[in-house]
């Protein structure tokens, strides 16, 4: 039998046929099957829950059948509450349906303590600019001691108690310089 033969045989033709009505059957029966397990036509919508704290967001997001889940603490904004809500994703307003995670950024309760480095020696411009690099605030009451060198760092001061290298600071603290007059 050549293969023309076969091509327009009956038994060929019903095989395509089956074929054809049985790939219809599937995909009808998985749409409407993805249509039910989906929930396709759920739609919920996200609460603002910015500024608000960790307990209230869980019992306005229970109310509403949703999860969450804290993913990290930002750096402290001092415009929000302490351990309160800064971001969320999904963000308010979108539509979400059941069970799906809320992603929550929280505030800490303060700024984060960094590490004073060593700048003993250093010229006062290098030492304003690594300590504002990193999160400081210089202050602008400096005080001069007897040194052979003119505005060389030669100590740090924080509300007047002397700050050693590897001292650690909330980020945002005032550093004052304790500088060289220049003086022999």
């Amino acid at each position: 039998m050549s293969i023309f033969k076969f091509l327009k045989s009956k038994s060929f033709l019903l095989q395509i046929v089956i074929a054809i009505v049985g790939f219809f059957i599937l995909f009808f029966v998985l749409k409407f099957w993805l249509n039910i397990t989906t929930n396709h036509d759920q739609k919920i919508q996200v609460p603002n829950l910015h500024k608000i704290t960790l307990d209230e967001a869980e019992r306005k997001l229970k109310e509403l059948n949703l999860d969450f889940k804290v993913i990290d603490s930002a750096s402290y904004n001092p415009t929000y509450p302490k351990k309160s809500v800064i971001e969320q994703s999904p963000e308010a307003g979108d539509f979400v349906k059941e069970k799906r995670k809320i992603y929550l950024t929280l505030n800490p309760s303060k700024y984060r303590d960094i590490t004073i480095p060593d700048l003993n020696g250093r010229t006062k411009r290098q030492a304003e600019s690594e300590l504002t690099a990193i999160g400081f605030i210089v202050g602008t009451d400096y005080t001069y001691v007897r040194d052979i060198g003119l505005d060389v760092v030669r100590g740090l001061r924080h509300k007047g108690k002397i700050l050693n290298a590897n001292d650690k600071l909330p980020k945002n603290s005032i550093i004052e310089l304790v500088l060289g007059d220049g003086e022999r």
